[in-house]
């Protein structure tokens, strides 16, 4: 009887790993399609596994392509949402990347993938909870290039900076100045900003007079940024 139960367990499992494979595999497709984006971000993307980062109970949603909610009112981004916001970015090998709003550390494992070993992400979260949980995810997807810090993102974190690329992960109703000062001129900065019902994805570039040049990537659906320089709690 055990025998047979570990059978059927084992083929449950293989049967949802292959179902899993699958949709992967048509996102990617989907992506090919309708995004500009490299073979290197789609090989970030391969290489690594939702399912390892959203909650269990959630498993078999792991590749549609929806927000998951995580823990306090926090959510993980729909896959397509974060490839698009991604590829904004034009991530180069050895890039230093600041991102604000780590979550269960899925976004961050993808850009860590893209610029190497030898680049690195700094990113910020304000939920001890994913704090931890992100930190558990990132060292069981043996990321080593990424570090988390359970502070203010808005403020940007002066002692990392300068950066190559930021991206916000959370709504805000501009930019924040302080990581516009903290990023690099040529650099590149892209998050949704709006009012909390209702958000533009902007990127933005920085110039050598230090102004942005602006682009509008569509309207989205992001939770609050919090923080000094994002909305009030």
């Amino acid at each position: 009887m055990r025998t047979e139960l570990s059978i059927l367990t084992k083929t449950m499992e293989t049967v949802t790993r292959i179902r899993l494979e699958e949709q992967k595999n048509k996102l990617i497709e989907l992506w090919e399609s309708k995004f500009d984006i490299n073979e290197r971000e789609i090989d970030a993307f391969r290489s690594l596994k939702r399912e390892d980062f959203i909650p269990k109970s959630l498993l078999s949603f792991a590749y549609d392509d929806i927000p998951l909610p995580l823990m306090r009112e926090k959510t993980i981004s729909q896959p397509s949402t974060i490839i698009m916001m991604i590829s904004a970015l034009e991530l180069e090998k050895s890039h230093r990347v600041f991102e604000i709003g780590t979550g269960s550390g899925y976004n961050t494992a993808i850009i860590s993938k893209i610029i190497g070993e030898n680049g690195k992400i700094v990113t910020t979260e304000i939920v001890p909870e994913l704090v931890n949980l992100a930190k558990n995810n990132l060292n069981d997807a043996g990321i080593k290039n990424a570090s988390v810090y359970e502070e203010d993102g808005s403020k940007g974190i002066k002692n990392e900076a300068p950066f190559d690329r930021i991206v916000i992960t959370a709504a805000c109703r501009e930019f924040p100045k302080p990581l516009l000062n903290q990023l690099k001129e040529g650099g590149i900065i892209v998050g949704p900003v709006g009012s909390r019902e209702e958000q533009e994805m902007v990127k933005g570039v920085k110039d050598s007079n230090g102004r942005l040049r602006f682009y509008f990537l569509g309207q989205f659906l992001f939770t609050p940024m919090y923080g000094k320089y994002g909305f009030e709690m």
